[in-house]
């Protein structure tokens, strides 16, 4: 995709997948550039059910989500520039995205996306509780924003042990953070 700044090159190797991702021939592996037209396809697929009832020509809508995610792309890399910007394949096909900045208080959650087809077989819960783990490890926390309207990513995130918090929220985007237990 033209004019898309490049992903940070020369990041360390990935954390290895959890088991539940290796179980389904899953792997992780940083983004790389050549990746862009597939994750463009995902973030499509993540605004589908949304666009569904515009009574939009499939070409305004593919120019709409193309456009939104060029703008998110430069925010995430401008924004979150030494996050590790991670791709989840199965064999060489992109299944998803799981976007992790470590902080020293802190990890957040960029963004975490699957395809479809991929959503509900316990993948996203796989990858939040490996972060948690990591984290929880030095005593850090890791939160998250999510989309006020997407009940299903919020139950799993309760599951998890996120609780809703107001101060760091959006019309839109509902904050959520897990805290390590005491030891």
């Amino acid at each position: 995709m033209h004019g898309l700044p490049s992903f940070p090159a020369g990041r360390p190797v990935p954390p290895p997948a959890p088991e539940p991702l290796v179980v389904r021939g899953v792997s992780l592996r940083h983004a790389r550039d050549a990746d862009l037209p597939a994750l463009a396809r995902l973030y499509a697929d993540t605004r589908a059910e949304e666009l569904a009832p515009l009574p939009w020509p499939p070409a305004a809508k593919q120019a709409f989500t193309d456009q939104q995610f060029a703008l998110q792309h430069r925010h995430y890399l401008s924004h979150h520039a030494d996050a590790d910007f991670l791709v989840l394949l199965h064999g060489d096909a992109l299944v998803g995205r799981y976007y992790l900045q470590r902080g020293a208080g802190e990890d957040l959650v960029v963004d975490i996306s699957l395809l479809a087809e991929w959503r509900g077989q316990g993948l996203g819960g796989a990858l939040l509780a490996s972060s948690q783990r990591a984290a929880a490890a030095p005593g850090r926390g890791l939160c998250l924003h999510v989309l006020r309207w997407n009940l299903g990513a919020q139950r799993l995130y309760a599951r998890l042990g996120f609780a809703p918090e107001e101060d760091g929220g959006t019309d839109t985007h509902q904050f959520m953070r897990w805290r390590p237990p005491l030891s």
